[in-house]
């Protein structure tokens, strides 16, 4: 099997991997970091759980960028997002709450974002956005505390 449907089941296996192993696995597992983000489900209010690529800024924030897999929808976990900006993040082991603040293609800093986040993932994003109309939000993933959590 190739092509979206493949990509989804490693990206399913690969956030497997990283939530069972309790982050021991998962930040690099496929060749560039990533993280968990945990949002608050916009109509279940049940957590929700995803793996995302991302790209650290200059300011110490985390960039995550909704391709959906350049998809003509945003992901679930965008929906979420603009619901509820209270998020939390695992990077490998540690833990953390963070703000989420969605860019949008027309904010100043989007495109130096972008630059950052598409190096990161060797232009993997450009190619996304070849497959659709939607021009794809940026998420700032901003600490709201310097307290980390480290999973035993």
């Amino acid at each position: 099997m190739s092509g979206p449907d493949a990509q989804a089941r490693v990206l399913r296996i690969h956030q497997w991997i990283y939530v069972s192993s309790r982050g021991f696995l998962g930040h690099r597992l496929i060749g560039v970091p990533t993280l968990l983000l945990t949002t608050i489900g916009q109509r279940s209010g049940g957590r929700r759980t995803v793996a995302l690529v991302y790209a650290k800024a200059r300011d110490g924030t985390f960039i995550v960028t909704a391709s959906n897999g350049g998809a003509d929808q945003r992901p679930g976990w965008l929906h979420n997002v603009l619901a509820n900006e209270s998020v939390d993040v695992q990077i490998g082991r540690r833990r953390f709450s963070c703000r989420a603040e969605v860019i949008s293609p027309e904010h100043a800093d989007y495109p130096a974002l972008w630059a950052k986040v598409n190096n990161n993932t060797r232009g993997r994003y450009d190619r996304y956005q070849q497959h659709t109309q939607r021009q794809f939000e940026l998420v700032k993933l901003g600490r709201l505390s310097k307290r980390v959590a480290v999973e035993n």
